[in-house]
């Protein structure tokens, strides 16, 4: 399961930065002496947290490599979080009714220069698909972590058989035979009363 999450993750991380690249939009300018000039502002520069969101999902899947416990929980819930970033960068750019002032903010060029704005939506789509890429891996890394935590408070769950019976013999040598071993032989298809006898 933390396999799958790191790779979640990376896959997220990759997507950012890809996103950062894509043209997000391009702004038309015209300052009144030659041709109209298109300037082309990439998610990296239309969005500056993008880079950063893609480093913080690497560094997670870094990260769950040398933590455990409530501390991989952590991790999981800090990129949950970061999701919620992405999320906003992502629908951020259907959501805003006009691009245009801070396009030409970014772009250096005068508002009353500005001609034309035109939107590129797959940057966002692109960013939205980490988000919930980085979502599901941080859902896993919580899971993992509260599976591990059941897992240290029953570990007789998880022996052999035989580990099983040499743990409950353990838990009750003045009766030779517990409740557990009981049901151990019986699952086995031993008779434990015969067991119990000879051993004695």
């Amino acid at each position: 399961m933390i396999r799958v999450a790191q790779l979640l993750l990376v896959a997220s991380a990759l997507a950012l930065w890809v996103a950062s690249r894509m043209t997000w939009v391009d702004v038309t300018s015209f300052d009144g002496l030659g041709q109209p000039k298109t300037t082309t502002l990439d998610g990296a520069t239309w969005s500056t947290a993008l880079v950063p969101l893609a480093l913080v999902s690497l560094a997670a899947a870094v990260a769950v490599l040398a933590v455990r416990g409530w501390v991989l929980r952590l991790v999981g819930l800090l990129v949950a979080l970061a999701t919620v970033a992405m999320g906003y960068l992502g629908i951020g750019l259907w959501v805003v009714p006009d691009v245009a002032a801070r396009a030409a903010d970014l772009a250096q060029i005068p508002v009353t220069a500005l001609i034309d704005t035109q939107r590129h939506h797959t940057g966002a789509v692109v960013t939205l698909v980490a988000a919930v890429s980085a979502l599901a891996g941080a859902v896993l890394l919580v899971r993992s972590a509260a599976r591990a935590t059941a897992g240290a408070k029953e570990p007789g769950k998880y022996l052999a058989p035989a580990a099983k019976r040499e743990a409950a013999r353990q838990e009750s040598p003045e009766d030779g035979m517990s409740e557990r071993m009981i049901w151990d032989a019986l699952d086995e298809g031993r008779d434990p009363t015969r067991e119990h006898d000879e051993g004695r």
